[in-house]
């Protein structure tokens, strides 16, 4: 299962290794790290996984060193949230994991993973707006003329990517092409399965006043069925915006680590986008936590208790 990423792909050279320390748990085993999980395989039952939500927080394809303070347990609780919701199959087999780690991790099934990060868009933003701009299309989608910034999309699109390595970037791709890779049928059951939960998970999220733009989900297999995996609609995989901020044609506030990368580009931070990127600021820290925090209390109707 490889290292959850946003909906959009954020670009820039990647210099800082993913190397952090890594607890040792009793009766687990360290297999892999991304940029925010770690992942452990169960000593006695190698199809249970553990995967740990650190608070580790990645900008332009950059691990800083600066951490959110209990980022991973919002993205881990705000996904088991979620699953609940969905109703549909998922990965969740428990949350009774570790004490060092609770709130934080998960034990899942390990499943055989479907190469193909499954990007679900409702409205028009970001690297989806350019390809827009340069060809009328996204992933050879064909767009109606005249749309903009935010516009929202009269039928939700399947905009898929081919996972890459940790590190390096995935690449959209056409239907077509997730068809070469995976086949016809499960092309088809990814895309259906993927513009449904989007479907679904929208509905929810407009009952609380956001509007969910896009997201990303990542599947797998486990005794011939179709499972939903990895983190689900958080903010580090979905754009969401509040719908009393929507204007069509102007930029949507996400909750998000906006704050994060503003600052990176500005003037104080001084940063080239080449060299590793400086440590934060206390005021960004306490920023970005708080939009996390809000987005987890906002669609949940839950208060978040570290």
């Amino acid at each position: 299962m490889p290292a959850p990423k946003n909906a959009e792909t954020e670009k820039g050279p990647k210099v800082r290794p993913l190397s952090f320390p890594v607890l040792e748990l009793s009766g687990w085993t360290h297999i892999s790290q991304g940029k925010v999980r770690d992942l452990y395989v169960n000593d006695a039952d190698d199809s249970l996984l553990l995967v740990v939500a650190s608070d580790r927080i990645s900008a332009y394809d950059f691990v800083l060193d600066t951490e959110i303070p209990d980022k991973g347990k919002i993205l881990t609780q705000l996904s088991a949230w979620w699953f609940e919701q969905l109703g549909v199959e998922n990965h969740l087999v428990s949350l009774d994991v570790p004490a060092a780690v609770a709130g934080r991790a998960m034990i899942c099934k390990r499943l055989s993973m479907y190469p193909v990060e499954c990007v679900a868009r409702g409205y028009l933003t970001g690297s989806g707006l350019k390809e827009y701009q340069a060809s009328g299309r996204v992933c050879e989608v064909s767009l109606p003329e005249g749309l903009k910034e935010a516009s929202c999309l009269e039928t939700p699109i399947f905009t898929p990517a081919a996972k890459a390595e940790v590190g390096e970037h995935d690449e959209n791709v056409s239907f077509a092409h997730v068809v070469e890779m995976v086949g016809a049928e499960v092309a088809e059951s990814l895309r259906e399965a993927t513009l449904s939960i989007y479907k679904r998970a929208a509905e929810i999220a407009a009952a609380r006043g956001i509007i969910l733009a896009d997201t990303k989900f990542e599947f797998g297999t486990v005794g011939g069925k179709l499972v939903l995996a990895d983190e689900v609609l958080t903010p580090d995989s979905s754009r969401f915006w509040e719908a009393e901020q929507w204007v069509e044609g102007q930029v949507t506030p996400s909750f998000d680590k906006q704050f994060v990368r503003d600052w990176l580009l500005s003037a104080e931070a001084g940063w080239d986008r080449v060299s590793n990127p400086p440590s934060l600021p206390a005021e960004v820290v306490e920023a970005t936590r708080a939009r996390y925090v809000e987005a987890y209390e906002r669609l949940t109707g839950q208060k978040f208790i570290s």
